[in-house]
């Protein structure tokens, strides 16, 4: 037979404390937070990974041509920058590459792929169309062909004005005889 008290003091010794469960806790939101910091290095070294695999593609680029600024943002999200509108960032499960552009209208993805050569194509496709909307943004629009000058236009004359002060004069004479009828009137009225 158990004692009852014995086994009272039993139960409380296996439920664990408060101490061991923080403990515990701790232990899991470290191991967390290193998951989370491992998770991002990987975006980070895959998005490097494609930064390497575009080399070549904006080693071809003219340098006059300063459309593009390329890197690496490390922020809460890892971007691979190829503009100021577009870049690549990594999917939600972490292994698919997502190159999208940001329009006003909201945000496009232009291509998606586990590939490092099918997101490597799409930027290049990309990068060209932005080439070619550079060079019909810069091609001047020819001047018209010289036509030979056109005799001068015959000045036109404006009727000349007749003496404004007259008009003042006249103006200030009907306004005073305006005044003295309505005084008469007014005077008339209050006999």
């Amino acid at each position: 037979m158990s004692d009852p008290q014995n086994t009272g003091s039993e139960a409380r010794e296996m439920r664990p404390t408060l101490r061991e469960a923080l403990r515990r806790a701790r232990i899991e939101a470290a191991d967390r937070t290193g998951v989370v910091v491992e998770l991002r290095d990987a975006e980070v070294a895959r998005l490097e990974i494609l930064n390497d695999a575009l080399d070549p593609l904006f080693a071809q680029v003219p340098e006059k041509v300063d459309l593009f600024d390329r890197g690496i943002s490390q922020g809460e999200t890892p971007r691979l920058w190829i503009d100021v509108v577009a870049h690549v960032l990594m999917g939600r499960d972490k292994r698919i590459y997502r190159f999208v552009q940001d329009t006003r209208f909201g945000r496009i993805v232009l291509a998606e792929s586990h590939d490092v050569p099918v997101i490597v194509d799409a930027v290049t496709d990309y990068v060209a169309r932005r080439m070619i909307e550079r060079e019909h943004a810069m091609v001047a629009t020819p001047l018209p062909v010289a036509e030979p000058p056109a005799p001068p236009p015959v000045p036109v004359v404006p009727p000349k004005r007749r003496g404004g002060i007259g008009m003042f004069v006249l103006g200030f004479v009907l306004g005073a005889l305006a005044l003295f009828g309505f005084a008469l009137l007014a005077s008339l009225q209050n006999f």
